[in-house]
């Protein structure tokens, strides 16, 4: 499974205009489903938000990975963003959050869900990666260093 598969330019927005974790989660959902409408938002939202209230999706390093199934999703959808000033999101490593990838899907997409979770987790542990998304200037750049990496 590759990450530039599942994400498009169109779902990567560089920079995030949220200030906070809400906000930013928010964003990104929009970003993510916006065309099925509103209703679909709000169910995506909601379990996105409930799933963050179990256990901070802010996995340290400056990267929060927000997730959230819902049956509203015939399909897994990715979204990702930049918050250049850092998010105070609860993170385990207790920094600011500057990247953060959206993984929604429906409930019966529990495995692809894991997988992708958990390429993300791989593609991002170069510190060097990291701090190249954090400088893209636009989602198409955003996604020319992510497929780089993953060519590599």
């Amino acid at each position: 499974m590759q990450l530039t598969d599942l994400i498009t330019a169109g779902r990567v927005k560089v920079p995030l205009a949220g200030r906070t974790k809400d906000e930013v989660l928010r964003e990104l959902v929009e970003l993510a489903v916006h065309e099925r409408g509103p209703h679909v938002v709000e169910s995506v939202a909601g379990a996105v938000r409930e799933r963050e209230q179990l256990l901070s999706t802010g996995i340290g390093g400056g990267i929060a990975i927000p997730h959230g199934k819902s049956i509203e999703l015939d399909e897994l959808i990715v979204a990702a963003g930049v918050a250049p000033g850092g998010i105070a999101y609860d993170a385990l490593d207790g920094k600011p959050v500057t990247l953060l990838f959206l993984l929604v899907g429906p409930e019966t997409a529990a495995g692809s869900l894991v997988k992708a979770l958990s390429r993300i987790s791989r593609v991002l542990r170069r510190e060097g990666l990291r701090e190249e998304l954090r400088e893209a200037r636009s989602g198409d750049e955003f996604l020319r260093v992510l497929a780089g990496a993953e060519a590599a």
